[in-house]
């Protein structure tokens, strides 16, 4: 399927967001919406670099937007966002992406948390988000702050909620491990893979014992399991991956948990080959719930392929983007800022024309304007 330019209608769609100030003001909304995305692209991590950059843009910021009364001050690009309605802006930013990504029916999509470190101040409580990661396409799908009192437990329904992800299988850790984030799943309607851990001490248990009992040999047909092998970075990864489809001998534990329809358990031994601690081992035991029936083959990648969230999202945000080192933190302006932040993701992510690190795409963005427009799919005026 043909998908439109990810920016499409962007500078258009800006028109859906209300303006937080009450009285008419030289610098419009959008103006500054368009120069704080496409300066965060072009290397800009606080609002006096945004400013900075779009001082120096402005011939060509102005071949798009008017900006009849110049670029404003680092302190209102400041003030505007940190007013700015973060609920209205993440349904802009999932719409936006709905754009991109249409149809996701089979499609993992990662959905973890992740902390902003330096909006912690004092007794202000660090801004915290949960985002849904597109694990094919390397894209940011959506995002939701956590309540102020609560955790994942209760932004992860609100997330899947907005989303599009009808026919998609999402991959959570323990945290979604709860009753209210599957049913949200099911409700879609989509699949899961989510592991268990001691937060739900019954349900682990009865997992646990299932395949302990298929290990001793004690099941009528023995499970069906797969063995990978991976070697790098001085170390041998062993993981066996077993999958039960049939989830009656977990009598009514299965029944509690909506749409289950397997289990899974992953044995990981990590031996390192190389160095000091040459030979040393560890082995972990994982175990999920799903409500797909995957082959063992197929669970194992959709489990592994959970962690690009952390490797090619989070670790991208802290060290391409400085995420953990800004400091924006008064009112609503961590939240609204990381928005940006995983909206340039998106777009430099998309821009393929050369092989090369979000760190040289966001240089030359803010090189070369033509560059820049191709980052964001937008015409040259």
């Amino acid at each position: 399927m043909t998908t439109a330019p990810l920016s499409t209608h962007f500078i258009e769609a800006l028109a859906e967001l209300d303006d937080p100030r009450s009285r008419s003001c030289p610098f419009p909304l959008d103006e500054l919406m368009f120069a704080a995305l496409c300066s965060v692209s072009s290397g800009a991590d606080s609002w006096v670099s945004v400013t900075d950059w779009a001082e120096l843009q402005i011939d060509w910021l102005r071949q798009h937007l008017p900006y009849a009364n110049g670029i404003a001050s680092h302190d209102t690009f400041g003030r505007v966002f940190s007013l700015l309605d973060p609920h209205q802006f993440e349904r802009f930013f999932v719409r936006w992406m709905q754009h991109l990504c249409p149809a996701l029916t089979g499609e993992l999509i990662a959905i973890d948390g992740k902390s902003l470190r330096g909006s912690h101040d004092g007794g202000t409580r660090m801004t915290h988000l949960v985002s849904a990661w597109h694990h094919a396409r390397g894209l940011v799908l959506g995002q939701v702050k956590t309540a102020a009192k609560s955790n994942e437990i209760t932004a992860i329904p609100e997330l899947v909620a907005a989303l599009q992800i009808q026919g998609a299988i999402l991959t959570l850790d323990a945290m979604g491990c709860q009753h209210a984030v599957v049913d949200a799943i099911v409700a879609k309607p989509a699949d899961y893979i989510i592991a268990v851990k001691n937060n739900q001490p019954t349900l682990a248990q009865a997992i646990e014992g299932l395949f302990e009992a298929n290990d001793r040999g004690e099941l009528e047909q023995a499970l069906p399991q797969v063995t990978v092998v991976d070697k790098g970075h001085g170390r041998i990864e062993t993981r066996q991956c077993v999958v039960a489809h049939d989830v009656s001998a977990l009598g009514e534990v299965a029944a509690q948990w909506r749409g289950m329809r397997s289990v899974g358990r992953i044995r990981s031994t990590r031996e390192i080959v190389n160095g000091r601690a040459k030979g040393e081992a560890a082995t972990e035991w994982r175990y999920y719930i799903s409500s797909t029936q995957l082959s063992p083959e197929r669970f194992e990648a959709a489990v592994r392929a959970h962690w690009g969230i952390e490797n090619q999202c989070h670790w991208v945000l802290d060290m391409t983007f400085s995420e953990d080192d800004c400091r924006i933190r008064v009112g609503d302006g961590a939240e609204n800022f990381a928005i940006l932040r995983r909206m340039s993701l998106n777009l430099l992510k998309q821009e393929k024309s050369r092989k090369t690190s979000l760190n040289i795409k966001r240089q030359k963005a803010a090189w070369s304007p033509k560059y820049l427009e191709t980052v964001l799919g937008i015409s040259p005026k």
